[in-house]
């Protein structure tokens, strides 16, 4: 007889489980957390510093022209793609601005919740006291004779005098917290943060900055077309820049003579000029040395820099004057060697131009090149090299302190070899095949003067040390909270020999308990400081 196995019941098949599908409002809820986490505007912090180091590399069209022009004429091959993604323009950039206006946002994102929420923990009381205190970072007992409303009392004068802010939830218990500064540290400095990035932004927008070169003897009047180099803000309206007029009248500068370690070193810079303010007032004297501008008109005028302006007489071969101009040569080094360019575009019957190197006291023989043995003018000499051709290829802008050799060639003496000038103030150099003279009449100083006004400047200041205040605060000061619970003491407490003291009252165990958010070192002393005080009152000892 055979007996039929019966079928197994089926399993139920059950499906798969399947996250939900986020909606479009959700995918923007959560991209919004994302860049408002603290962790997005450090990490955009960073990038905004990293998307700078461009601008302190390449040469930037709203400061120099020119030298833009020739680093492009100089590497074809990549300067076009540089110039495409705004190497060239750096602060100016969309990618730069977008990084600008993501930490801005993010700072802003993060910082308005998180106030909520501090503001209603300041409203709010400390939580209630755990049962069991024992478990706590930090953790006391002490039996005492006191009742126990006389024990919190204790302890609430305690904490009380280091700043707690304290609550009993109950008639057993009471909880105290402190710290709250520390929140309010850090929400004072990602408000600093937002505050700096706010000024940055208004002294860009309405900021602007003009550098000069003034030689002695020469002045200057403030309009945009005028100084050497002008960057004005987006929202500056050129025309109605400070009217003033400035002239340099002496230049101290006085470099350390004694020998040893800081031989040449630069000791004083002042400029001593006359300034008119506006037209039609009267002219006054004034100085102006490092970190202490002159104001004018809410712009200051700072002394950046100093050099050197050789006056170069160039003669065609009739006499005729084609150029005579104090021209600046800038330093290179401690000593002062300085380079510079003369363009003679009178010049005829093709375009002279003289490129070489100003030496403030000049080492005779010239075995290493021309070099300069110490910063002050105590044996000046120029030395130049001559090329004719054209001077502004492709009419491309140039910097006036470099000279475009592309279409043009070196003049070279009757034997071949190139024509090189070295002069001494009062000699006159006549360059071969009959093209004129070079005189080096003179020698005076220049300032390098920058003339700025930063709007936003006082809103970074105060931010900047709003941003320290906070930083201080959110770093010294320790979020902690401290509990202490009463019990009456039964038969076997620690210390106790009977459950009532003396005269008759229940003894009490108070166990205290402290938590900090943080690593503390301070919090067991402020536990240490409840017991101890307690311990004082107990007449059980």
């Amino acid at each position: 007889m055979t007996t039929e196995t019966p079928p197994r019941p089926r399993k139920r098949t059950q499906p798969d489980p399947s996250l939900p599908r986020l909606s479009a409002l959700g995918w923007v809820r959560w991209a919004w957390r994302q860049l408002t986490s603290m962790r997005t505007a450090l990490f955009l912090l960073l990038l905004l510093s990293v998307a700078a180091v461009p601008g302190s590399i390449f040469p930037q069209r709203n400061i120099d022209a020119g030298r833009v022009a020739d680093y492009i004429a100089q590497n074809p091959t990549t300067s076009p793609w540089l110039d495409r993604l705004g190497f060239f323009d750096v602060y100016s950039s969309p990618w730069f601005s977008a990084i600008y206006l993501l930490l801005f946002v993010s700072l802003v994102g993060c910082i308005v919740p998180r106030t909520r929420v501090h503001l209603a923990a300041l409203r709010a009381t400390p939580p209630r006291a755990p049962a069991r205190l024992s478990r706590l970072d930090e953790h006391a007992e002490v039996v005492t004779d006191l009742s126990q409303d006389e024990a919190l009392a204790v302890a609430r004068e305690v904490l009380g005098g280091k700043r707690f802010r304290l609550h009993s939830h109950d008639a057993t218990s009471l909880s105290g917290e402190s710290g709250y500064l520390r929140e309010t540290g850090n929400l004072v400095f990602h408000l600093a943060l937002t505050g700096i990035i706010v000024g940055m932004a208004v002294g860009h927008v309405f900021g602007w900055r003009g550098d000069i070169i003034l030689a002695e003897g020469d002045k200057f009047a403030s309009s945009a077309g005028t100084y050497n180099t002008i960057s004005p803000g987006p929202w500056v309206d050129t025309e109605s820049l400070p009217p003033f007029v400035l002239g340099l009248d002496r230049l101290d500068v006085q470099f350390n003579e004694a020998p040893g370690r800081g031989f040449g070193m630069p000791k004083e810079f002042t400029a001593y000029t006359t300034l008119q303010r506006e037209p039609g007032a009267a002219a006054t004297k004034e100085s102006v040395s490092v970190n202490h501008p002159i104001t004018v008109d809410g712009a200051d005028i700072f002394l950046l820099g100093n050099g050197y302006t050789p006056v170069i007489t160039v003669r065609d071969a009739k006499g005729e004057i084609l150029y005579r101009e104090a021209t600046p040569f800038l330093p290179q080094d401690g000593n002062y060697r300085s380079v510079g360019v003369i363009k003679v575009p009178s010049a005829s019957p093709k375009q002279l131009g003289l490129t070489g190197f100003f030496l403030p006291t000049a080492e005779p023989t010239f075995v290493h090149g021309p070099a300069s043995l110490f910063p002050d003018a105590k044996d000046p000499e120029v030395a130049l090299s001559i090329w004719e051709g054209n001077l502004f290829p492709g009419d491309a802008p140039q910097s006036v302190y470099t000279l475009n050799t592309d279409e043009m060639t070196q003049v070279t003496k009757a034997d071949g070899s190139p024509a090189l000038i070295r002069l001494k103030p009062g000699q006159t150099y006549e360059i071969p095949g009959g093209r004129g003279t070079v005189t080096f009449d003179s020698v005076k100083r220049f300032a390098g003067l920058s003339v700025r006004t930063d709007p936003g400047a006082p809103i970074s200041l105060v931010s900047a040390v709003l941003a320290t205040a906070g930083l201080i605060l959110g770093l010294t000061i320790k979020r902690r909270r401290v509990f202490v619970r009463v019990r009456a003491a039964g038969p076997g407490a620690a210390g106790v020999d009977s459950p009532s003291g003396d005269d008759g009252r229940p003894a009490t165990v108070v166990s205290i308990g402290g938590l900090s958010k943080d690593s503390d070192a301070g919090l067991a002393a402020i536990v240490a400081a409840v017991h101890d005080r307690l311990a004082e009152r107990n007449d059980r000892s």
